[in-house]
């Protein structure tokens, strides 16, 4: 039998997982999913963060791609332009094998403003998803090809990845 990673209790009652040992199943995972002309292409920012130490572990060369979803957001108008990064792919799209990398999946409104971000640089051949967290709160029918941990927290409460100097990873929770 194996045990879910360690959690950590958090002020608002939520018990958060660890997010280190979600990363080392990250890993594994995403070692399963890559071949050798797979692109990792990360969501801004803790996308990013995971595909670029991913990169360096599992000892990829290439750029690792950036998406942001702030130009194809439904919810522009409310949201505006995000301080996020910016698009940045330094390889032809068209007939790519991709692994788009995020920290959590939510409702999925993100992957889908990312993926019309994506198809305005070109069709790959194939795009994959790999996630640290699937939480509950679909509200597109979008899945993960790979999620380390699946977690349930109410609607007003949204989780993130946060990245240390050092580079290691933990959540945090804060009420929306």
């Amino acid at each position: 039998m194996t045990h879910p990673p360690s959690a950590t209790a958090t002020a608002t009652g939520v018990a958060l997982p660890d997010a280190e040992a979600l990363y080392a199943q990250l890993l594994q995972g995403v070692r399963a999913l890559c071949g050798p002309p797979t692109r990792l292409v990360g969501i801004a920012s803790g996308g990013v963060w995971l595909a670029q130490r991913l990169q360096a572990d599992l000892g990829l060369t290439g750029t690792v791609g950036v998406l942001s979803s702030a130009l194809h957001r439904d919810d522009f108008a409310q949201r505006g332009l995000t301080s996020s990064a910016q698009t940045q792919l330094a390889f032809d799209v068209n007939g790519a094998d991709i692994l788009l990398l995020d920290d959590v999946l939510h409702t999925g409104r993100t992957v889908r403003a990312v993926l019309n971000e994506l198809y305005d640089y070109g069709r790959p051949a194939r795009v994959r998803l790999a996630v640290l967290v699937e939480r509950s709160g679909r509200e597109l029918p979008i899945q993960a090809d790979f999620a380390a941990a699946k977690l349930a927290l109410p609607p007003t409460q949204s989780l993130a990845l946060a990245q240390t100097d050092s580079g290691s990873f933990h959540f945090h929770v804060q009420e929306v």
